[in-house]
């Protein structure tokens, strides 16, 4: 275990990572560049990442998948100090939703001790995540209607009443074909996955009862650490588009078919996640200015304790310049 005080650093600093993440990206929100964004997102969370008493190793990210900005894999960031931790990181959780001033894009960390994240160049996972409820009672080999009867009679409520989030992708086409045979409602989002995986885990902040489909891998890691902190249930198995990805998940030594659980997405006990909005969503609000602040909401969960924090924070526009957060060129949204 990392010792308490450590913990209640981390907590804080990893709170100031994605804040620094949210705020240097927000000013091209809806500007039609996602590498632009994506870009100042890296540079601002690696930066506030290096003075972090930490040893971080980046174990999973999304730069390679997309093709973009990137912190890399087995990057190392943190000042060097003690404790020795995996990072997950996306420094905009919907590049496309920031590019075209959509709801939902966020930016998001997790840590967890050094060799308990799962780890993978796979770009896509199959996941089925539930909230407090319905732990214990799915599973992803069963179909969808076994899964979502399950779920409701966990829930106490008809199917018909059950609303499940999927990504938007034709991957996902016979997933939705079945769960609309079934009866159950749908929420289609054009990204941002590891939002969606929240709000089923946390379906009473969001109506959401289940998260099903395949999205990004690195969301999958990111969305097991906050579920672990907050008590849901998760399963998932890595998606394979081609043989030469089925062939490179052998290589890294994993079982292709094998259904993966929380505590083999995230098997750490000391557990940190933060989430700050860049764009307004369900999840979160997103960056807005007020004069001379910038206004950021985050969430921060920590799985030593099961907290999660909801803060609301003012940051002074002349020092978010000065830190080049804020390009003077670029005029506010």
């Amino acid at each position: 275990m990392i010792e308490p005080r450590t913990n209640r650093n981390l907590a804080l600093e990893l709170l100031r990572v994605t804040e620094a993440g949210a705020l240097a990206a927000a000013p091209l929100q809806g500007r039609g560049n996602k590498d632009a964004a994506d870009q100042r997102a890296v540079e601002a969370i690696r930066n506030a990442m290096a003075v972090v008493d930490m040893k971080g190793t980046v174990v999973i990210g999304e730069g390679e998948k997309d093709e973009a900005p990137m912190l890399y894999f087995g990057e190392q960031i943190g000042n060097g100090l003690e404790p020795e931790v995996d990072v997950a990181v996306d420094p905009i959780e919907g590049t496309s939703l920031t590019a075209s001033g959509l709801p939902g894009a966020i930016s998001v960390v997790a840590l967890a001790e050094r060799g308990s994240m799962f780890t993978t160049h796979v770009p896509y996972m199959q996941k089925l995540v539930v909230g407090r409820r319905a732990r214990g009672v799915i599973d992803l080999e069963m179909p969808v209607e076994w899964n979502l009867r399950r779920i409701a009679k966990a829930e106490g409520l008809p199917v018909q009443e059950l609303t499940v989030v999927v990504l938007e992708r034709d991957r996902n086409q016979e997933i939705v074909a079945q769960i609309r045979d079934v009866g159950a409602r749908i929420k289609l989002i054009t990204a941002g996955d590891v939002g969606g995986a929240l709000e089923a885990a946390l379906e009473m902040r969001s109506g959401i009862h289940c998260m099903m489909g395949s999205g990004g891998s690195t969301e999958g890691v990111l969305a097991a650490c906050a579920i672990r902190t907050i008590g849901g249930d998760m399963q998932a198995k890595l998606y394979f588009r081609d043989d030469k990805e089925r062939e490179l998940a052998t290589k890294e030594g994993h079982k292709p078919n094998k259904v993966l659980h929380l505590d083999d997405l995230c098997s750490g006990n000391d557990i940190f996640f933060a989430a700050t909005g860049i764009t307004t969503g369900e999840l979160l609000k997103g960056v807005r200015y007020e004069d001379v602040y910038a206004y950021t909401q985050s969430m921060v969960l920590r799985s030593a304790s099961g907290t999660m924090r909801i803060v609301d924070a003012y940051h002074p526009i002349d020092k978010l310049r000065a830190k080049g957060l804020l390009p003077e060129q670029v005029a506010l949204p």
